[in-house]
């Protein structure tokens, strides 16, 4: 019979979060030997309806919520997540009890010919992407695509983008990275061009808040300078109140000189964009990710949320 203390991983199903789990589970057993963990596999509303575009199912735990279910209900011990999927409110009870070191957090062009940046898309051309963020801040920069909507898995997105006759898609480098198939990457879009996903690249775990023992064991794989980062991107889009239905996008890094951030709030077409960037300490993380919404809020991007959430009826409707 082992000794060792048994730890049970919820899991979505794709490739990119067993990807996740299986390097968490890795990661905790390297440190701790004592420590055996399984992986159980459960299906997210977000698995299931894959023909709809985000913004419209509405997104308050689309890839979570059957994951903190289970965490509640003790069938599991840990939840492992895309930080850019986990809502900012989380169910009484849980808690993001560890973050580790973030992958690489920018958007990558994928298209048929290597080197081809967004600049160098022809006139007119069919991108693809499920993201509001990315579609937004893509059109700013070059008004004349034609950004399709594209839902799935990272390895179904490519395969239906290479069966199709579109120019190009935007993906997340880290989920591409993290499942070798850099080769499809035709050029990495760097931060300064497309702002990425609150907590993209970084992955977030979540316990029952009771569960101290394996609180205690995740201690051994969190990172500090990541957390500090996430905190204040979070906080940000908490202050927002924004979700899938807003193109909203920020960064944040710890430096020596401080915790570095900056966010961004646009209109869906990208013909209104407000960002700015922002200063703070590492030990008031969320303080700078509130005081860098309201700074946008005040600027104008008030403006953008009202029309978003209350949309003026049109002729047809009324």
């Amino acid at each position: 019979m082992s000794d060792k203390t048994k730890i049970i991983i919820g899991s979505r199903g794709s490739a990119l979060a067993l990807w996740q789990s299986n390097f968490i589970k890795k990661e905790i057993e390297n440190a701790n030997p004592d420590v055996e963990i399984e992986i159980q596999l459960i299906k997210t509303m977000g698995d299931n309806i894959l023909d709809v575009p985000l913004a419209k199912i509405g997104d308050k735990g689309l890839f979570t919520k059957e994951l903190e279910n289970e965490l509640l209900a003790g069938n599991i011990d840990i939840a492992v997540h895309s930080l850019k999927d986990l809502p900012t409110d989380l169910p009484k009870g849980l808690k993001l009890a560890a973050v580790t070191k973030r992958h690489n957090c920018e958007d990558v062009l994928i298209t048929k010919n290597a080197g081809t940046a967004i600049e160098t898309l022809p006139q007119g051309a069919t991108v693809g992407t499920g993201s509001l963020r990315r579609k937004c801040q893509i059109k700013s920069i070059r008004p004349d695509l034609n950004v399709v909507d594209l839902r799935g898995n990272v390895p179904t997105r490519i395969k239906k983008f290479l069966q199709s006759d579109w120019e190009a898609i935007i993906l997340a480098r880290a989920g591409v990275e993290r499942l070798n198939m850099e080769k499809y990457i035709s050029s990495v879009i760097s931060v300064d061009q497309i702002l990425p996903a609150v907590g993209q690249g970084a992955l977030g775990i979540e316990i029952k808040k009771t569960n101290k023992a394996v609180e205690k064991i995740l201690k051994s794989i969190h990172d500090d300078e990541t957390f500090a980062a996430v905190t204040a991107e979070r906080a940000f889009l908490k202050a927002l109140d924004g979700g899938c239905q807003v193109p909203i996008g920020a960064y944040a890094q710890v430096r020596p000189t401080g915790l570095f951030m900056e966010g961004l709030v646009g209109s869906i077409e990208g013909d209104k964009i407000f960002r700015s960037k922002m200063r703070g300490s590492k030990k008031e993380a969320e303080k700078l990710g509130k005081n860098l919404a309201e700074e946008l809020l005040n600027a104008g991007a008030k403006e953008i949320l009202s029309e978003i959430y209350n949309p003026v009826p049109s002729e047809k409707s009324v």
